[in-house]
């Protein structure tokens, strides 16, 4: 069992949007029972909050499949639950390895590091570009994919 976290400030964007690209992509693959994916914010300022309507709209727009959800907060306790938590910033990193107490096992990572790339996914609530945030979680979570199963 893959068990992965993604991260982000708020957790109504792009956190959201990676858990339910990543989710789509495992059970087209047919390997959806080897994943447990989720997603969680770094602050509480959403805490409660749904799936921002821009962020949703997209996912259907692309055909991914979204469930009811309400943002949530990384607690200390999902880094000995999580065998990956994928930060979507290099800004997230800093307070992951704040709320866990370090990374002392190598589990933090930044989403497109998978994809070979040392960049930040745009936030949308910023830039209003949901495509491009998009486009990059795919790249980001296709990478992810291909180096779990190359090991």
């Amino acid at each position: 069992m893959i068990k992965v976290m993604f991260v982000c400030l708020g957790n109504i964007c792009r956190s959201p949007m990676a858990e339910f690209i990543l989710k789509d992509m495992v059970k087209k693959r047919g390997i959806a029972a080897d994943f447990v994916i989720a997603s969680s914010a770094t602050s509480t300022e959403e805490w409660g909050n749904p799936l921002y309507p821009p962020a949703a709209r997209k996912l259907a727009q692309e055909g991914v499949p979204t469930t009811p959800r309400q943002a949530t907060q990384l607690k200390k306790s999902d880094y000995d639950k999580y065998d990956y938590i994928i930060a979507m910033e290099r800004r997230n990193i800093e307070n992951i390895k704040r709320i866990c107490g370090g990374d002392p096992e190598n589990k933090v990572s930044l989403l497109l590091s998978f994809a070979g790339r040392n960049d930040n996914i745009a936030d949308p609530w910023y830039t209003g570009n949901f495509d491009i945030t998009y486009d990059e979680i795919v790249e980001g979570c296709e990478g992810f994919l291909s180096q779990c199963f190359s090991k």
